[in-house]
């Protein structure tokens, strides 16, 4: 059986929390980077010894970082791999915008990862679906619209896009469900997916947890064996961990 534990955090840019993130202008705080956040996000996640991580909301080397690639810093750090893109499709014209272009979704993994895929949705800002691919599991990362409707279709999207896996699958990431975790009800029944957070704990805002932002699906073959939201307050979001087994060669249905 393979046993894996997965972190997934929206690490908000390592831009930092408080009242100053709101100076001279609300949100201000989006364009300046604070390399202190940067070590202290780095120190617990190595702290946890992830063999997976997920990170949403990632600079991969803006001048609001000093050009600094916190995916690969921060991979460095654990001795993993990165892989990353910018979270707006290909054609977005906030591909051309400084500090927005280097605006990422990560994957930071061990070695022994097969491959990544990246697949776009084709509605709203955000698009990127980032796919790991491990011996015995598959991985989707995702960072949800913010308009109700966009996600809807988006999850109409991420499940056609699934259900081709022949692996047991993993859906982590913030999918933005501002309305509650009824708006994915009908995907997580139609995708066979269970909540690793089975007691509903909420993820944001950091300094009083209020909304379930923050997800890791998963399907059957797979088995949790620990979850836990840490009070980290790094970021606005707090830190999902999720320690799981997948049996060994569980194979889905085409």
């Amino acid at each position: 059986m393979l046993r894996v534990r997965l972190l997934v955090y929206n690490i908000r840019y390592a831009t930092g929390v408080g009242p100053a993130f709101h100076l001279p202008v609300p949100g201000a705080g989006y364009l300046r980077s604070n390399p202190q956040v940067l070590t202290e996000i780095t120190r617990f996640i190595r702290g946890q010894d992830p063999d997976v991580v997920g990170l949403i909301e990632v600079d991969t080397g803006s001048i609001r970082t000093g050009m600094v690639n916190q995916a690969e810093f921060i991979a460095h750090s654990l001795g993993h791999y990165s892989t990353y893109e910018c979270k707006y499709g290909v054609s977005s014209v906030n591909q051309l915008m400084p500090i927005v272009r280097k605006q990422s979704n990560a994957f930071l993994a061990a070695p022994r990862v097969q491959g990544e895929r990246f697949h776009y949705f084709d509605t709203g800002i955000k698009r990127l679906i980032i796919e790991l691919e491990l011996d015995d599991v598959a991985i989707f990362l995702v960072h949800l619209s913010l308009k109700f409707r966009h996600r809807q279709y988006q999850l109409r999207h991420l499940y056609d896009l699934i259900r081709k896996s022949r692996k047991p699958v993993i859906v982590a990431g913030d999918f933005n469900t501002y309305w509650g975790d009824h708006e994915i009800y009908l995907f997580t029944e139609a995708a066979r997916l269970s909540n690793a957070n089975v007691r509903g704990l909420p993820s944001y805002p950091s300094r009083s947890p209020r909304k379930e932002l923050d997800f890791i699906l998963h399907s059957e073959h797979i088995e949790i064996d620990r979850f836990e939201i840490p009070d980290v307050r790094l970021s606005d979001h707090l830190p999902l961990i999720c320690d799981f087994t997948v049996r060994a060669h569980a194979q889905r249905a085409a």
